[in-house]
């Protein structure tokens, strides 16, 4: 375990589209929560919800997640959103490398995500959702955060090259502080 880049933050703030950039980097697999997910049940993560509900979606990520935070290989991992909720999964996190939140505001992502289409949380009106979401999240982003990107208008590109620098810096100099903004 450990020595993994973790990216977390809100739906649609770019985590697999910047974590494939860092991972090709750094030259380490991409682990992708949702992925991880759809692979394990062999159902896509809107037919979960619809047939199971969110619980039993929260579980089968926890349980994904796990996996690829207990592997031995060195990965970039893009964590599910809604993932750091849950106490042991952040205590989990914290154990195994660094973490990153890309930080994007709710006014973007509900630019990004537009109707919130193959987004099950997102059906009934995704901008106020977004906001809510945001009010939760926040908070638990911030404290489980040893970076934060603010990832403005740059590109994907771009938010790799600050992660690939930050990680590096981190994992290989632990007691050197990194922030973006």
């Amino acid at each position: 375990m450990g020595e993994h880049v973790m990216l977390v933050g809100m739906m649609g703030s770019g985590k697999s589209t910047v974590g494939r950039i860092v991972a090709e980097r750094m030259r380490r697999p991409l682990r992708d929560s949702d992925a991880d997910v759809e692979r394990r049940t062999g159902q896509s993560v809107p037919a979960i919800f619809a047939a199971r509900g969110e619980p039993a979606f929260r579980a089968e990520e926890r349980a994904a997640l796990y996996g690829a935070l207990t592997s031995l290989v060195r990965s970039v991992i893009a964590v599910a959103g809604g993932a750091v909720l849950d106490p042991e999964t952040r205590r989990r996190l914290r154990l195994s490398g660094i973490v990153v939140w890309l930080d994007v505001t709710p006014h973007a992502l509900a630019a990004r995500v537009g109707a919130g289409i193959g987004r099950p949380l997102l059906e009934v009106d995704p901008a106020g959702t977004l906001q809510r979401l945001d009010a939760i999240r926040r908070p638990v982003y911030r404290g489980l955060a040893d970076v934060v990107v603010q990832t403005g208008g740059r590109r994907p590109e771009a938010l790799a090259g600050i992660v690939v620098s930050a990680a590096r810096a981190r994992l290989y100099a632990p007691s050197c502080e990194w922030s973006s903004s």
